[in-house]
């Protein structure tokens, strides 16, 4: 049971691994039974509610039941007053169903635990079946405006996970240091030996730690798809950016207006919203620039690669 915790009594246990076995082979109805009878012996376990929202969840969108949609809501509901911090993403789930504040939906709890669950196997996944090539790609949009090859005294890499774009970076910083809310990725990111430090935290809070005007660079690869409002993280970079220095970051984007969850769970920001979070911040937009940074489903993911520098244009 990753990123579970037992209910404390086997017979529940048992119900819930075969009603996640029943979902993850397309029978949506035996999944809700089994989950039910697990809650019937443990119905204090949330994860068993989860799982019975995502039964009831699928079998809506099988039928188009409203009896349906409405179990999946009051499942969804019980499993969040079990978990307030939201470690199994409830929040998430209600606002894919229109339900709840959609800017506020991913928990920092939620994101710590999915990435400690995803840490070993992370690289060989994103960067091996997703094809992910962020941290390349922003560092030749830093390029084509910094020059290429320019070296910066101190960079700042926000969520940095396991550290790829710190090895993207190698040999072009004084000083490095990250911040991730996952220990397990941070784990990872140590062992490179390239990092001279690192936090365990949220990164705005890390960026109000750090000296004003203190960084050369700061850089998010595929960090800004769990954050709804860019303006509190663009202000938190803003207050540490040096006079001369850059922050890119990545976003997946989408054609309407506005900040959507997208059906992959992560956040889409229109064009308009990441230079309106630019221009409150004080910070001027240098280039924005399409980019599928990552496959999903075989399809390249839209998405933005944004530059920005102190001082609006």
């Amino acid at each position: 049971m990753s990123r579970q915790h037992t209910s404390g009594d086997l017979r529940a246990d048992r119900r819930y691994a075969y009603a996640e076995a029943c979902l993850a082979e397309g029978d949506a109805a035996g999944a809700a039974e089994m989950a039910e009878q697990a809650l019937d012996l443990a119905p204090r376990f949330a994860p068993a509610w989860l799982l019975l929202g995502r039964a009831r969840e699928a079998l809506h969108a099988a039928g188009g039941r409203e009896t349906d949609l409405q179990g999946a809501l009051r499942a969804y509901a019980n499993a969040l007053d079990l978990d307030p911090e939201d470690v199994l993403g409830s929040r998430l789930r209600l606002a894919q169903l229109g339900v709840g504040d959609a800017l506020a939906a991913i928990s920092p709890a939620y994101v710590r635990a999915l990435f400690d669950g995803y840490a070993a196997r992370f690289e060989r996944h994103l960067v091996g079946e997703l094809g992910y090539r962020g941290p390349t790609m922003l560092c030749a949009s830093i390029d084509a405006l910094a020059g290429a090859g320019r070296r910066f005294a101190r960079v700042l890499d926000l969520g940095c996970g396991t550290g790829l774009m710190g090895a993207t970076l190698e040999g072009r910083f004084d000083r490095l240091a990250g911040v991730d809310l996952s220990p397990a990725m941070l784990a990872k990111a140590e062992a490179r030996g390239l990092y001279h430090r690192l936090v365990a935290g949220e990164l705005t809070g890390f960026l109000a730690g750090e000296a004003a005007a203190s960084a050369d660079l700061v850089v998010a690869a595929d960090v800004f798809i769990y954050l709804g409002d860019l303006r509190p993280a663009l202000a938190a970079i803003a207050r540490v950016l040096g006079p001369d220095g850059l922050a890119a970051f990545t976003v997946q984007s989408h054609d309407g207006a506005g900040i959507v969850i997208g059906p992959d769970g992560r956040y889409a920001h229109a064009d308009a919203e990441v230079l309106a979070a630019a221009d409150a911040a004080g910070l001027s937009l240098r280039s924005l620039t399409p980019a599928a940074i990552r496959r999903q489903n075989g399809l390249g993911v839209p998405g933005r690669i944004a530059v920005l520098s102190p001082g609006l244009a």
